[in-house]
């Protein structure tokens, strides 16, 4: 095929022709860019509004939430005692905090260790079991003996006795228990320490040894004279020259002492109280507030008889009976003593302290902890590690003192609280009995024996709200003011204050009308028309959006339904102006604040309110309606329970290895980790410490902690057991079977487990769907969406619901209408792009129409082009050919 050149054979422009031909061909390309254009513009432009309408619900977000008008600000005097947080349930007011202690967690720790990796004991597997509880009764501090007899005469001298590194005020006239008391009372502040004085009682054998009397019949010579005295009281006296049984007697005594004469009335101003019979050989004499008594027998001449004397020679006698101090820590440290000579106060120098006459109540609501120690591994370190890694509450770490057994075991629970206290035992793998050398070592009962010191008490937050006393498990405290948390910081005191926070309300309703004023300025400069310019906006005369604005303005000029007093904005000061805008009326806005707080809710957000003070309005959706719902339940919702089938006896005996198998709120289909065995400790329980036992132990199972599962244990007011699962409804179910050990008929008899219901009724006429203790709004019908929480109660007509749905709501939904997945600016922002790609379609074909008339063209020209040149060579040949022939004429 040879080469092809337009216009090179004869001259002729055919680039040229075709190109002059095709511009005038293409000039309707012209047009399609032009529609497009004009499509792309309004694109753009409703992307604009849809962005002002989405800045606009964005300002209705706060609005619409009830909570906005429910907010309440709660602001301390002193920010370093404490915080506080409100909600909708707080009252505005103003109230005197005063804390007085913080909680904390309790601490403990082993006796001092030569080694982190020796062996402890034959270095057998074993268990270390944790309960947490309260202690009772009792005090935490050390146990002093009674004061010796040197104290009484010499008293106990300057420095002799330290407490906690303060040296205590004592001097000769610190003679008795009681005095020693004073003394360190009257320094508690700066020791942390008071003292608490036991009850002087003068010697039981004093007066014989119980059965049999050891007081002779006093028999005075003629110089002779007998006197007995008690506590500076004179009980007995007897002249010269009275024989024996004719005077004093233990006859004689106990009759005076158990009249009401002068002896006994100076007895009792003494604070000395009197016990047995001197004839009964146990008569004792007793101070309570813990001050010496001093029994003498005052003797002259020749004297026979006495105590302990049965007819020899009487020289007189002189005997003390002191009582003893007990040191408490207040805040349940170990309390140091020391000094030059603590033993003059009947105390030992050391560190120390342990609960003295205590109690320990396991508290059911929390978890047992079981720490599984492996064989070979009963070390300070592997026990450490057992128990952090066994993260059931408690954490363990080794600290050093540099002494000669410098190594602690220290356990520290992650719960403050007094019913945070640790009981710790320790027990033999599979049941076995526990390794001594471990036991010694951990075993730690508040009650008993308590092998580990405790180094910082469990206890709670204290404090009082305008003088009423207050106490929690945790620093925050919530309740003792209705709607606020308290957080305390440190011990002092506050005023708080808590008011309405008016000003977000404010700055959401301001913000709201400057949202909706600038999307009113967004549509008018899109519909706009200049005359100055004679430019129109994009969407000048666009139904589209003249139905928006006539729809959000509809919206804005209807009442809002289903709402008691304000029902309209202009009642709270905000009011269309001529140019379509809003504006605020701030004077008009705070008087309605102050007049009808409450209403302004309802005004913009979804409100939701029951008669019945048990039922809850949890929850809406956009298709919930306004209006007034009647409520009727025909079932309430349940638990999942176990009842013994007979009383509980006294004590209930658990066997050691216990173990039974547990399913709690089993699913369709089944889970494997809704079954799990759970050991329960072996010992000799009450029905109530039973009770706090089972829900303890099952609770401490890391699966069902894990899932959420728990259980509660109670016994009822006819003396059965019941456990039962904390899950309302048909998920909640039970059931508990024997593995090892005890038997759970042992305990529950023959008893079955009942599965819980779910709550059912009716909402405005209509069934609702029921799930657990919540009800829900049928679909399709005015209360769709609507839930209610139903906390208690009987079946029946249980009120009204009043609903209603506020601007904010309203306008919010329409909002979605517009911009949504279908809403109206996007099914047009749609059929733009639709109408774009059909235009570009169009101009592809039209394209292609050129493309082949440009070739058809281009094919045309180069024929004649070819044409001519063939005719220009035939010329030029004939030119010269004829004249050649002229030449030749």
């Amino acid at each position: 095929m040879g080469i092809s050149t337009p216009g090179l054979g004869s001259g002729l422009d055919v680039s040229g022709l075709v190109g002059k031909l095709m511009a005038a061909e293409s000039i309707p390309l012209q047009s399609y860019d032009t529609k497009t254009g004009v499509l792309q513009g309004r694109i753009a432009s409703y992307g604009q509004l849809s962005g002002a309408i989405g800045a606009f619900q964005g300002a209705l977000a706060s609005l619409s939430k009830s909570s906005t008008f429910q907010a309440l600000t709660a602001t301390p005097s002193n920010s370093d005692v404490l915080d506080a947080k409100t909600t909708s349930t707080a009252v505005p007011g103003n109230y005197q905090v005063n804390v007085r202690q913080l909680a904390q967690a309790q601490s403990l720790n082993t006796a001092g260790q030569a080694s982190t990796t020796a062996t402890i004991g034959t270095g057998a597997a074993a268990t270390i079991s944790f309960q947490f509880g309260s202690v009772g009764g009792g005090s935490f501090g050390v146990k002093g003996t009674s004061v010796p007899l040197t104290t009484t005469t010499g008293g106990i001298a300057k420095g002799a006795l330290s407490i906690n590194g303060t040296t205590i005020a004592t001097d000769g006239t610190t003679k008795s228990g009681l005095d020693l008391a004073n003394a360190i009372n009257s320094q508690t502040s700066t020791t942390g320490v008071s003292a608490t004085v036991g009850a002087t009682t003068t010697s039981a054998t004093l007066f014989g040894n119980g059965t049999t009397s050891s007081f002779g019949n006093i028999d005075t010579g003629a110089g002779g004279t007998y006197a007995l005295t008690v506590g500076g009281v004179q009980i007995a006296s007897q002249g010269a020259g009275v024989a024996a049984g004719a005077g004093v007697t233990a006859a004689s005594i106990d009759a005076t002492l158990a009249g009401n004469n002068a002896t006994t009335q100076a007895l009792a101003a003494a604070g000395i109280t009197v016990s047995g019979t001197a004839a009964g050989g146990n008569l004792q004499f007793t101070a309570a507030n813990g001050a010496n008594i001093n029994v003498s027998e005052a003797v002259t001449g020749t004297v026979t008889g006495g105590m302990g004397n049965n007819g020899t020679a009487n020289g007189g006698s002189t005997t003390t009976a002191t009582a003893a101090v007990s040191l408490v820590s207040t805040a349940g440290s170990p309390i140091t003593v020391g000094g030059s000579n603590p033993a003059a106060a009947g105390l030992t120098a050391g560190t120390g302290g342990s609960y003295l006459n205590a109690g320990f109540t396991l508290d059911g609501t929390q978890s047992l902890g079981t720490v599984n120690i492996a064989a070979g591994s009963t070390t300070l370190t592997g026990i450490r590690d057992a128990i952090n890694n066994a993260n059931m509450g408690v954490s363990a770490s080794i600290v050093s003192d540099g002494s000669n057994n410098p190594y602690h075991l220290v356990l520290t629970s992650s719960k403050t609280g007094a019913n945070a206290n640790m009981k710790i035992t320790v027990s033999g793998a599979g049941g076995a009995a526990a390794d001594p050398a471990l036991a010694n070592l951990l075993n730690y009962d508040p009650a008993g024996a308590q092998n580990l010191q405790q180094t910082a008490a469990a206890q709670d937050t204290l404090l009082t709200v305008n003088g009423i006393a207050i106490q929690s498990h945790q620093t925050d405290v919530s309740g003792a003011i209705d709607g606020v948390t308290l957080s305390a910081k440190q011990t002092g005191t506050s005023t708080l204050n808590v008011t309405r926070d008016t000003k977000s309300v404010t700055d959401a309703i301001n913000g709201f009308v400057k949202a909706y004023n600038s999307l009113n300025t967004t549509i008018s400069s899109l519909t706009s028309y200049d005359p100055a310019t004679q430019k129109a906006g994009a969407l000048q005369g666009d139904f589209t959006v003249r139905s928006i604005r006539t729809q959000l303005r509809a919206q804005l000029d209807q009442a809002v339904q289903g709402q008691d007093g304000i029902t309209t904005l202009s009642q709270i000061g905000v009011t269309f102006q001529k140019d379509g805008s809003l504006a605020v009326d701030s004077t008009k806005l705070n008087t309605a604040m102050t007049s009808n707080f409450n209403s302004i809710a309802g005004l913009f957000a979804a409100v939701g309110e029951a008669t019945d003070s048990l039922v809850t309005v949890a929850d809406s959706t956009t298709k919930t309606q306004a209006g007034n719902y009647e409520l009727n339940i025909t079932q309430m919702a349940t638990q999942a329970t176990l009842a013994s089938t007979g009383v509980l006896a006294g004590t209930t005996t658990i066997a050691a290895n216990t173990t039974w198998s547990v399913t709690l709120n089993q699913t369709d289909p089944a889970t494997a980790s809704k079954v799990q065995n759970v050991s329960i400790p072996a010992g000799n329980y009450s029905p109530t410490d039973l009770a706090a036992l089972l829900s303890s132990s099952i609770n401490g199972n890391s699966s069902f902690t894990g899932s959420g599962d728990k259980v509660a244990a109670s016994v009822d007011s006819t003396g059965h057991l019941v456990l039962s699962s904390t899950k309302w409804g048909a998920g909640s179910n039970l059931t508990v079977s024997s593995v090892t050990g005890s038997a759970v008929s042992d305990v529950f008899g023959g008893a079955t487990a009942t599965t819980g219901v779910d709550v059912a009724g009716t909402i405005g006429g209509v069934k609702a769907t029921g799930n657990g203790q919540t009800l829900t709004g049928a679909a399709g019908s005015a209360t769709e969406g609507l839930k209610l929480t139903i906390n208690g109660g009987n079946t029946g007509a249980r009120g009204t619901i009043n609903f209603s749905q506020g601007y904010a709501v309203q306008l919010t939904s329409l909002a979605a209408g517009f911009i949504g997945t279908n809403g109206v600016i996007t099914s047009r922002t749609s059929g733009l792009n639709d109408s774009i790609k059909s235009l570009n379609d169009q101009k592809a074909s039209f394209q292609t129409h050129l493309d082949a008339m440009q070739k058809m063209y281009t094919a045309q020209f180069n024929a004649l082009d070819s044409l001519v040149a063939s005719m220009q060579s035939t010329q030029s040949y004939l030119t010269q050919q004829l004249a050649a022939i002229a030449a030749n004429k």
